[in-house]
């Protein structure tokens, strides 16, 4: 068996780059997996896209892969139901509304629509809560099918996927020549992708590199609001502040008895949901990442009950309205996956030290949004054509760099060069 290229992962990032090395003139790419396309962390997020970063890198990432999303939208017909309807960041802080607005200078021409009180945010979006003190609107961002997305790549391109577990990487003279399989079949082939999501460091150490990467477990519920409490046109909606939950007293009663005090005081920031499906729908898809858990991917994922409870409680400080849920919540349906990330929460896109061996992940929370302009990068490498000015930005070549390396130090845990 032979390939023109083998791309290990079958999520958004593997299918976009064998769509790109296709598009390239590279004959017969494979994906290989064990599992079908789009299936293990690529569908378990809001599916969601903005330009809206605060660096150039990623801002210059992000607008490409954008672009990207538009074309194969018109090309596509939008088999994958991408939108714009933005995304609204919303604070009940005066403080944190002062940074808004410096955001809103620096980052303008990323084009956004500022609201500096609470009262013309409302105008807009009659649903935010009274203490909403103001928010900005990011509006090159907006979210689709990545299933669907996928599905027409691969469909278009012409890549074959193969359902197996890529178990070695063979090399003569420092250069990819093949890949075996398990059951020892072997593919000859000149060029080895690793976007293998999860499993990046995994896979990573057929190559003989140590990735500089980690997995934190993230959840999504979705629920059925039956009542139509969630305004179907919304943006998606992220509520900036830190927060604390309004238990009642027999509900912190219950949660102290149960170990659950870690929920009774401040919750961190970031609770955010957008509706999910048509005007017909009535599905309401919601994230916090309150409870950060770093480890090795396993499955099943930990469980946590208090999930969509907790989440539905998070949203209503933003959207009162879904108040009416306080007593009896909505069916939810709940699932997830992994954020594999680098420190500075940046991707690794572009060659390993091997000669035809390439990576794409480390995509953290931003696989769907970024996956295109990634995909379109390796094969810019694989090809040799030409880089685009942030290509170096995310190479491990910047892991050499000192004053790189010391920006990193810098960072708080989670931070985000």
């Amino acid at each position: 068996m032979k390939a023109g290229a083998v791309v290990c992962g079958a999520g958004i990032a593997g299918v976009s780059t064998a769509f790109h090395l296709a598009r390239a003139g590279i004959d017969d790419v494979m994906v290989v997996d064990p599992r079908p396309p789009l299936t293990l962390t690529s569908d378990k997020s809001t599916e969601c896209y903005r330009n809206w970063w605060p660096n150039a890198p990623m801002a210059a990432l992000m607008n490409r892969s954008i672009d990207l999303l538009e074309e194969m939208a018109i090309e596509s017909s939008d088999a994958f139901h991408l939108n714009r309807r933005g995304y609204l960041f919303v604070t009940a802080d005066h403080h944190r509304l002062e940074r808004m607005a410096t955001d809103a200078v620096d980052m303008g021409h990323l084009g956004a629509d500022f609201y500096r009180d609470g009262e013309s945010l409302r105008r807009k979006f009659p649903y935010i809560t009274e203490s909403a003190v103001g928010g900005l609107h990011a509006r090159r961002a907006g979210w689709f099918s990545a299933q669907q997305l996928g599905s027409w790549m691969l469909a278009v391109s012409g890549v074959k996927v193969l359902r197996a577990t890529v178990t070695g990487v063979e090399t003569v003279g420092g250069r990819v020549v093949g890949v075996v399989l398990d059951k020892s079949t072997r593919i000859n082939t000149p060029v080895f992708v690793n976007a293998a999501g999860p499993m990046l460091g995994q896979v990573g150490r057929l190559v003989d590199v140590d990735l500089p990467v980690y997995s934190e477990v993230h959840l999504k519920v979705g629920f059925r609001d039956h009542l139509g409490l969630f305004p179907r046109d919304a943006p998606m909606l992220i509520w900036t502040d830190p927060q604390v939950i309004d238990w009642s007293d027999a509900e912190r009663t219950q949660l102290e008895a149960d170990g659950g005090i870690d929920l009774l005081g401040e919750m961190p920031p970031g609770c955010h949901g957008r509706p999910e499906g048509g005007v017909d729908s009535s599905w309401l898809l919601a994230l916090w990442e309150y409870d950060r858990i770093v480890q090795e991917p396993s499955w099943p994922l930990p469980a946590d009950p208090l999930y969509p409870e907790v989440v539905m409680k998070g949203m209503t400080t933003m959207v009162p309205g879904l108040a009416a849920y306080r007593d009896r919540l909505p069916q939810p349906v709940v699932d997830g996956g992994y954020y594999t990330k680098t420190r500075e929460n940046r991707p690794l896109i572009g060659p390993l030290h091997m000669e035809g061996a390439y990576v794409v992940g480390a995509l953290s929370g931003f696989g769907v949004m970024a996956a295109a302009a990634a995909g379109e990068l390796v094969s810019l490498y694989a090809t040799e054509r030409e880089l685009p000015g942030y290509a170096s930005a995310f190479g491990l070549g910047r892991y050499e760099d000192p004053v790189y390396l010391a920006e990193i130090e810098d960072l708080a845990e989670t931070g985000q060069i």
